[in-house]
């Protein structure tokens, strides 16, 4: 006779190793059309993520800040993780004084800053 018991402690193991393995992909959630570069630089997984959409919208791991409130909000997440790298995320169509006001924060906040860009 065939046992159900042994096949549902293997579906059982698939579903957590899915589960485990599904929350160490970064899903940033905010879609932005990044240019392309000829080479690419990995980086650690301490990072402050600021993205910056067509709009003139910014994101700060994820979460909409205004404008005026960009300064204050990368600044709290760096007091929360030291050892970070700003990773910026711009649009292709996104003002480039956007993404300078972004670097100028992490610059002064003495951040190893990372453009991202999609590969060809």
């Amino acid at each position: 006779m065939f046992s159900q018991s042994s096949l549902t402690d293997i579906i059982l193991l698939l579903l957590i190793f899915f589960l485990l393995t599904s929350s160490f992909v970064t899903n940033f959630g905010i879609r932005v059309n990044v240019p392309q570069a000829e080479s690419s630089v990995t980086t650690q997984a301490q990072q402050i993520s600021v993205a910056i959409t067509a709009a003139g919208d910014f994101f700060v791991n994820g979460e909409q800040v205004a404008r005026g409130g960009l300064s204050a909000s990368i600044r709290s997440a760096y007091q929360n993780n030291q050892n970070a790298t700003l990773v910026v995320r711009a649009d292709r169509d996104a003002k480039i004084d956007d993404a300078v006001q972004v670097m100028n924060i992490g610059q002064a906040l003495n951040l190893n800053i990372v453009m991202a860009t999609e590969r060809n």
